[in-house]
């Protein structure tokens, strides 16, 4: 089996510069543009990905929302999208409320 180094190491074409297997990771964070649109980003490719650990508990109250809005409001809808929109009326109303926002009111009593 090749080592790690074997596999990720530079790699030249006969006529042309080498090229690296794994691009540099970016110096600093990337940056929305100063005219972004402020609101939930819908149905488009996301770049970027985190990792959302939750109980079962809260897993089966998600799945539920999703099936009551496919059944009662005709909105089919992935998970994802449900969590980005419900993160931009949290964040809305942080950025309105401040310290009257639903947030923070919770994150203070946990």
């Amino acid at each position: 089996m090749p080592a790690a180094d074997d596999l990720f190491r530079p790699t030249a074409e006969p006529s042309g510069p080498a090229v690296r297997a794994v691009p540099d990771p970016p110096a600093t964070l990337p940056q929305p543009p100063a005219e972004a649109q402020k609101g939930p980003s819908g149905r488009v490719r996301h770049d970027e990905k985190i990792t959302v650990y939750v109980t079962a508990a809260e897993l089966m109250e998600l799945e539920k929302a999703r099936l009551t809005l496919r059944g009662e409001h005709g909105m089919a809808v992935d998970r994802g999208r449900l969590v980005r929109e419900a993160l931009h009326l949290v964040l809305g109303e942080l950025e309105a409320e401040g310290e009257g926002s639903a947030l923070v009111r919770r994150l203070r009593e946990s």
